[in-house]
């Protein structure tokens, strides 16, 4: 299978800007676009997919809890069945664009602190398979963890992320900030290489710890996303054809 590159963007909101979306587009392949409970709006959501579509680029929906204020990166408290209606409200949403422009949509990824509880919870990863019903679309996630065994075991067919830009803790845990710093592109691209051909990525304190890498993804509010992206695409390029 063809190694992709995927991007979290359309998060910009208003008249509030966040992320070069237009500079990271041709460097990837799948574009996770918010939904509007984290970031974006209708306007932002139709617009990216609009510029998605100009490129050829896939897109998913990145819905999120209903976090505005606090972009998503802080988790709350909420049930299987009102969880998994948040994620079909903001998913037909956007699908609603999607059939708009005559495009389909890819793929779901749940965004921010909702990805990492439903890499520990089991009620809120089958949550997500709950909305993911409804639209039988593949779910990307993380490996060695309950995204791995609970999205294949509900009949969703799982794909396997690394992060270019965030860094991994030694048990093999992503450390997610809420804002994200500028990083090396030629180090992430380095990383990338690696975890596709080894299978191995490195945590903060040097050691080596097992990934799976099936997908990139890279933020598009890391200040440097753009040169973070172009480093990759054209490090990976001959695991994407």
């Amino acid at each position: 299978m063809a190694v992709t590159i995927n991007c979290d963007m359309g998060e910009s909101f208003g008249l509030y800007r966040i992320g070069d979306d237009a500079g990271i587009m041709p460097f990837i392949h799948i574009a996770n676009v918010a939904c509007g409970f984290h970031a974006s709006d209708f306007n932002h959501m139709r617009e990216t997919v609009r510029l998605a579509k100009s490129h050829g680029v896939k897109v998913g929906a990145h819905p999120s809890l209903p976090d505005l204020q606090g972009f998503g990166r802080r988790e709350m408290k909420i049930g299987r069945e009102e969880m998994a209606n948040c994620l079909i409200y903001q998913i037909g949403a956007l699908l609603g664009f999607l059939k708009a422009e005559g495009m389909e949509l890819n793929h779901i990824k749940p965004h921010g602190s909702l990805y990492g509880m439903a890499a520990r919870q089991e009620e809120i990863a089958h949550a997500v398979c709950d909305a993911a019903d409804v639209f039988q679309v593949p779910i990307l996630g993380m490996t060695g963890t309950l995204h791995e065994t609970i999205y294949p075991a509900r009949g969703h067919r799982f794909v396997a992320e690394f992060y270019a830009d965030l860094d991994y803790r030694p048990d093999g845990s992503l450390i997610v900030t809420r804002e994200h710093e500028a990083k090396d592109p030629a180090l992430m691209a380095a990383r990338c290489v690696r975890a596709i051909t080894e299978g191995k990525g490195t945590a903060t304190d040097g050691s080596d710890i097992p990934v799976r890498c099936e997908t990139i993804c890279i933020h598009s509010d890391t200040p440097n996303a753009p040169d973070i992206a172009r480093a990759v695409s054209a490090a990976v390029a001959p695991f994407t054809a």
